[in-house]
């Protein structure tokens, strides 16, 4: 008898999680599991601002994906998804065609410019671990050239960056950190150097507890951070970016580096199934099965789902996408073995936004934190996930542990 084929598209934080639980649930015999990933490597994509601003290298932020699956249990394939045919249960990729019995889609997110002009053209994203190394080296390239021209263009110094949600601010925090370094590094004065975060909404990061953001935003400030809340971007252009300020007011800031961090959707891919979805993400099952499609399951940035409490979606966030691979890779076997699916509950425990390497805020089961506690939670949190998916080994070559 075939063995059913379970195809997993991405390697993040929701289909590595799959992998990881099939592989210890199902023997060799059971099912042949095959990941696709474009990478060799995962990546944590909740570290991705840190390799942006430099705090930390590209290799630090990645390990490579052979070292947490079971090469008995597990086929793994290096190669970009380029189409998913689910009438004909075919996936294409740049290696060649596969079919699949199970489907799993975690193919991550994409950097949303809401179309605005320019936007995809001239403001870096913090996507992926080569979009971290480009960012940092633009950065110091514009350090770097500053310090060397005779008549200086103080706009190289200025960097702007858009959004004030989650990323935005944690990029800022580490930004707050590096920029003094890269200063004494190039012999750049600090007070030529500008950093503006641009919002369009009216608040920073919206969701938080206001006590606490009044903390994160008055921590950055006194790093000589600024903040324009309620100015949405309306163009961006090779020198910089245009704000509006009010009804008919525009300003427009010259910038050598423009990051943009206020917005994300799923993958395009989803947009080409046919399966209903907003901004490439698909409103779920309850047991994370595309609506109409009981072989299909989505995971991590690509799968909505509502918070019935306050009728709005749960967050793509890491500790989410990891919860919903456990119950994907637990409902596949279920069906395997002819029994019923479980509902996805998360399990949330809590939420830490960093401010740097040594300062953060978080409210961690129902208790608010800031400073160098936060940030020592934000650490076991990042250790937590490696240890999920790698166990001790793992979490000790790449864990954190500069906590005091």
């Amino acid at each position: 008898m075939k063995r059913p084929t379970i195809l997993v598209l991405g390697a993040g934080y929701g289909g590595l999680s799959t992998v990881v639980r099939l592989q210890k649930q199902l023997g060799s015999d059971q099912a042949d599991i095959v990941l696709i990933n474009k990478n060799e490597y995962h990546y944590e994509s909740t570290w991705l601002h840190e390799a942006s601003a430099g705090t930390l290298t590209p290799e630090q932020v990645r390990y490579d994906i052979s070292k947490v699956i079971d090469a008995q249990k597990v086929t793994f394939i290096q190669a970009t998804v380029e189409g998913i045919d689910i009438k004909e249960k075919l996936v294409t990729s740049s290696v060649g065609t596969h079919t699949y019995d199970y489907l799993v889609i975690a193919l991550g997110f994409e950097g949303e410019t809401f179309g605005i002009p320019g936007l995809d053209k001239y403001a870096l994203s913090i996507a992926n671990v080569k979009a971290a190394r480009y960012i940092r080296e633009h950065m110091e390239h514009q350090f770097a050239t500053w310090s060397v021209e005779k008549e200086k263009d103080d706009s190289r110094l200025t960097i702007v960056v858009g959004g004030a949600g989650f990323t935005g601010i944690e990029f800022l925090g580490e930004l707050g950190n590096r920029v003094p370094e890269m200063c004494e590094e190039f012999d750049v004065p600090f007070e030529k150097v500008r950093i503006l975060c641009v919002e369009a909404a009216p608040m920073v990061l919206p969701g938080f507890d206001e006590e606490l953001v009044n903390y994160a935003v008055s921590q950055l400030e006194s790093k000589g951070i600024e903040f324009s809340i309620g100015t949405p971007v309306v163009e961006a252009t090779p020198e910089g970016v245009k704000i509006k300020k009010g009804e008919d007011e525009f300003e427009f800031i010259k910038a050598g580096t423009v990051v943009w961090a206020a917005g994300v959707r799923g993958n395009r891919l989803i947009e080409e199934t046919g399966i209903e979805n907003m901004r490439a993400r698909v409103k779920v099952d309850k047991d994370l099965r595309a609506p109409g499609h009981d072989d299909v399951f989505i995971v991590g940035d690509c799968a909505l789902m509502i918070n019935e409490e306050i009728n709005r979606p749960y967050p793509p966030t890491a500790q989410i996408a990891m919860q919903q691979g456990d119950t994907c890779a637990d409902n596949i076997v279920a069906l395997l073995k002819g029994e019923p699916t479980t509902e996805f509950v998360p399990d949330l425990k809590g939420s830490v936004c960093s401010l740097g390497s040594d300062d953060a805020i978080g409210v961690v089961f129902g208790k608010k934190l800031t400073g160098k506690k936060a940030s020592f939670m934000k650490k076991m949190v990042d250790n937590r996930a490696l240890y999920m998916i790698g166990g001790v080994g793992l979490t000790l070559k790449k864990g954190k542990f500069d906590v005091l």
